[in-house]
Protein backbone atom coordinates (compact mmCIF):
# COMPACT_ATOMS: atom_id res chain seq x y z
CA UNK A 1 0.00 0.00 0.00
CA UNK A 2 1.07 3.26 -0.73
CA UNK A 3 0.09 5.79 1.26
CA UNK A 4 0.63 9.90 0.43
CA UNK A 5 0.36 11.78 3.71
CA UNK A 6 -0.41 15.89 3.10
CA UNK A 7 -0.68 18.79 5.18
CA UNK A 8 -3.48 21.31 3.80
CA UNK A 9 -2.54 24.76 1.94
CA UNK A 10 -1.62 27.68 3.43
CA UNK A 11 -4.41 29.45 5.63
CA UNK A 12 -5.00 33.49 5.37
CA UNK A 13 -2.41 35.23 7.22
CA UNK A 14 -4.16 35.84 10.18
CA UNK A 15 -4.28 32.40 11.31
CA UNK A 16 -0.33 31.78 10.16
CA UNK A 17 1.92 30.79 13.18
CA UNK A 18 -0.94 30.20 15.50
CA UNK A 19 -2.44 26.70 17.23
CA UNK A 20 -5.12 26.94 15.02
CA UNK A 21 -6.43 23.73 16.13
CA UNK A 22 -10.54 22.99 15.38
CA UNK A 23 -10.81 26.60 14.14
CA UNK A 24 -12.43 26.45 10.47
CA UNK A 25 -10.08 28.56 8.66
CA UNK A 26 -10.24 29.22 4.51
CA UNK A 27 -7.33 28.96 2.70
CA UNK A 28 -5.25 31.92 1.69
CA UNK A 29 -4.78 33.10 -2.20
CA UNK A 30 -1.69 31.47 -2.35
CA UNK A 31 -3.38 28.39 -0.37
CA UNK A 32 -5.44 27.84 -3.07
CA UNK A 33 -2.28 28.32 -5.88
CA UNK A 34 -0.40 25.89 -3.46
CA UNK A 35 -3.41 23.40 -3.32
CA UNK A 36 -3.96 23.33 -7.17
CA UNK A 37 0.02 22.88 -7.39
CA UNK A 38 -0.03 19.84 -5.31
CA UNK A 39 -2.67 18.52 -7.52
CA UNK A 40 -0.83 18.88 -10.16
CA UNK A 41 2.28 17.15 -8.45
CA UNK A 42 0.26 14.29 -7.71
CA UNK A 43 -2.21 14.25 -11.21
CA UNK A 44 -0.25 10.95 -12.23
CA UNK A 45 -1.06 8.82 -8.58
CA UNK A 46 -4.49 6.88 -9.26
CA UNK A 47 -6.03 6.80 -5.60
CA UNK A 48 -8.14 4.53 -4.61
CA UNK A 49 -9.70 6.30 -1.67
CA UNK A 50 -8.72 9.67 0.01
CA UNK A 51 -9.61 9.97 3.85
CA UNK A 52 -9.82 14.26 4.63
CA UNK A 53 -9.82 16.40 7.89
CA UNK A 54 -13.25 17.79 7.89
CA UNK A 55 -11.95 21.28 8.74
CA UNK A 56 -12.58 23.93 6.27
CA UNK A 57 -8.68 24.42 5.35
CA UNK A 58 -8.29 20.49 4.42
CA UNK A 59 -11.32 20.02 2.57
CA UNK A 60 -10.37 23.21 0.50
CA UNK A 61 -7.01 21.48 -0.12
CA UNK A 62 -8.71 18.50 -1.63
CA UNK A 63 -10.74 20.58 -3.77
CA UNK A 64 -7.98 21.44 -5.78
CA UNK A 65 -7.91 17.27 -6.85
CA UNK A 66 -9.42 15.68 -9.68
CA UNK A 67 -10.52 12.39 -8.31
CA UNK A 68 -12.74 9.49 -9.36
CA UNK A 69 -12.65 7.55 -6.00
CA UNK A 70 -14.28 7.31 -2.49
CA UNK A 71 -13.32 10.48 -0.11
CA UNK A 72 -14.10 10.17 3.40
CA UNK A 73 -14.05 13.33 5.34
CA UNK A 74 -13.92 13.08 9.04
CA UNK A 75 -13.16 14.21 12.15
CA UNK A 76 -10.64 11.73 13.06
CA UNK A 77 -8.01 13.64 11.26
CA UNK A 78 -8.16 16.94 12.66
CA UNK A 79 -5.24 18.86 14.12
CA UNK A 80 -5.63 18.60 18.08
CA UNK A 81 -7.55 20.99 19.99
CA UNK A 82 -5.99 23.52 21.88
CA UNK A 83 -9.30 24.94 23.42
CA UNK A 84 -9.18 28.37 24.88
CA UNK A 85 -5.71 28.65 23.39
CA UNK A 86 -6.88 28.29 19.71
CA UNK A 87 -6.23 30.98 17.40
CA UNK A 88 -3.29 32.38 19.50
CA UNK A 89 0.19 32.60 18.83
CA UNK A 90 3.25 31.14 21.26
CA UNK A 91 3.71 34.95 22.16
CA UNK A 92 0.17 36.16 22.71
CA UNK A 93 -0.38 32.47 24.89
CA UNK A 94 3.00 33.47 26.77
CA UNK A 95 1.22 36.84 27.60
CA UNK A 96 -1.32 34.97 29.25
CA UNK A 97 0.94 33.63 31.66
CA UNK A 98 1.92 30.29 30.40
CA UNK A 99 6.08 30.36 30.26
CA UNK A 100 7.53 28.06 27.89
CA UNK A 101 10.08 26.07 30.07
CA UNK A 102 10.38 23.02 27.62
CA UNK A 103 8.41 21.19 25.32
CA UNK A 104 7.01 18.50 27.49
CA UNK A 105 5.40 20.89 29.95
CA UNK A 106 4.35 23.45 27.41
CA UNK A 107 2.43 21.18 25.30
CA UNK A 108 0.67 20.02 28.69
CA UNK A 109 0.34 23.60 30.21
CA UNK A 110 -2.12 24.43 26.98
CA UNK A 111 -5.61 23.65 27.23
CA UNK A 112 -7.92 21.32 24.78
CA UNK A 113 -7.37 17.65 23.91
CA UNK A 114 -4.98 15.73 26.43
CA UNK A 115 -1.59 15.03 24.32
CA UNK A 116 -1.80 11.21 25.07
CA UNK A 117 -5.21 10.82 24.19
CA UNK A 118 -4.79 12.40 20.96
CA UNK A 119 -1.93 10.36 19.69
CA UNK A 120 -3.12 7.45 20.75
CA UNK A 121 -6.20 8.37 18.68
CA UNK A 122 -4.28 9.14 15.69
CA UNK A 123 -2.17 5.71 15.98
CA UNK A 124 -5.39 3.76 16.51
CA UNK A 125 -6.99 5.88 13.75
CA UNK A 126 -4.21 4.96 11.54
CA UNK A 127 -4.00 1.57 12.13
CA UNK A 128 -7.44 0.53 12.85
CA UNK A 129 -8.83 2.47 9.41
CA UNK A 130 -6.42 3.19 7.22
CA UNK A 131 -4.05 0.43 7.12
CA UNK A 132 -7.04 -1.63 7.10
CA UNK A 133 -7.65 -1.20 3.35
CA UNK A 134 -6.85 -3.40 0.84
CA UNK A 135 -6.07 -0.62 -1.61
CA UNK A 136 -2.85 0.27 -3.82
CA UNK A 137 -2.75 4.34 -3.36
CA UNK A 138 -4.72 6.08 -0.53
CA UNK A 139 -4.58 9.96 -0.04
CA UNK A 140 -4.58 11.27 3.72
CA UNK A 141 -5.28 15.03 3.57
CA UNK A 142 -4.75 16.36 7.08
CA UNK A 143 -3.11 18.93 9.68
CA UNK A 144 0.83 19.52 10.65
CA UNK A 145 0.25 17.94 14.05
CA UNK A 146 -2.03 14.60 12.76
CA UNK A 147 1.21 14.17 10.86
CA UNK A 148 4.02 14.52 13.33
CA UNK A 149 2.05 12.60 15.79
CA UNK A 150 1.71 10.07 13.50
CA UNK A 151 5.05 10.31 12.59
CA UNK A 152 6.12 10.03 15.91
CA UNK A 153 4.90 6.30 16.44
CA UNK A 154 5.52 5.42 12.97
CA UNK A 155 9.32 6.20 13.36
CA UNK A 156 9.25 5.85 17.51
CA UNK A 157 10.89 8.90 17.94
CA UNK A 158 9.41 11.13 20.61
CA UNK A 159 7.08 14.18 19.82
CA UNK A 160 9.39 16.81 20.35
CA UNK A 161 11.77 15.11 17.53
CA UNK A 162 8.23 14.76 15.10
CA UNK A 163 7.42 18.43 16.27
CA UNK A 164 11.17 19.52 15.05
CA UNK A 165 10.10 18.48 11.54
CA UNK A 166 9.86 20.97 8.81
CA UNK A 167 6.69 20.50 7.32
CA UNK A 168 5.08 23.31 5.40
CA UNK A 169 1.91 23.94 3.85
CA UNK A 170 1.06 21.31 1.14
CA UNK A 171 3.81 19.36 1.31
CA UNK A 172 3.45 15.57 0.94
CA UNK A 173 5.20 12.82 3.11
CA UNK A 174 5.30 9.00 0.97
CA UNK A 175 4.47 5.94 3.00
CA UNK A 176 5.06 2.62 1.71
CA UNK A 177 3.73 -0.30 3.58
CA UNK A 178 2.68 -3.78 3.83
CA UNK A 179 2.10 -4.19 7.17
CA UNK A 180 3.01 -1.78 10.72
CA UNK A 181 6.46 -4.28 10.52
CA UNK A 182 7.06 -3.51 7.10
CA UNK A 183 7.10 0.40 6.24
CA UNK A 184 9.21 2.86 4.14
CA UNK A 185 8.42 6.73 5.33
CA UNK A 186 10.15 9.23 2.55
CA UNK A 187 9.98 12.77 4.13
CA UNK A 188 11.40 14.92 1.52
CA UNK A 189 14.11 17.62 2.82
CA UNK A 190 12.21 21.06 2.41
CA UNK A 191 13.71 24.32 1.98
CA UNK A 192 13.14 27.70 3.28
Amino acid sequence: MNITLVRHAEVVASHIGKYNGHIDIVLSKNGKVQAKELAEKLALKKFDKVYCSDLLRARQTLDAFKLDCEIVYTSALREKSWGIHEGKSFEEIEASGIKYENFEQWIHALDGEDISLYTKNVKNYFEQVVLKESLDNILIISHSGFIKSLISDLQGITLEEAFSIKLPYSSPIYIQTKNLLDMIIQIPPYQD
